[in-house]
């Protein structure tokens, strides 16, 4: 995916995060890349990719295990709850 440089660098970076989700390549209880390996992938700033992410985790997507990283949420569960 090529950043738009002219639009807000982390919208589109959680936009093609959360495809990645619902396409199903990163699927429920995997480990997503780190920041810094998204900010390479993405070439934006590793704030930028933090910031996605944390987008994600308030639309509860992705969750954290410190120390460890960023996980994809199992939405089945939040969907019966």
């Amino acid at each position: 995916m090529k950043i738009d440089r002219a639009l807000p660098h982390w919208p589109q970076v959680a936009a093609e995060i959360r495809r990645r989700i619902e396409d199903g390549a990163y699927r429920a209880g995997e480990r997503l890349p780190g920041t810094v390996a998204l900010a390479a992938e993405f070439d934006v700033s590793q704030s930028t990719a933090t910031r996605a992410l944390a987008r994600l985790r308030a639309d509860g997507l992705v969750y954290v295990v410190s120390g460890r990283g960023y996980y994809v949420a199992d939405r089945s569960l939040s969907a019966e709850e």
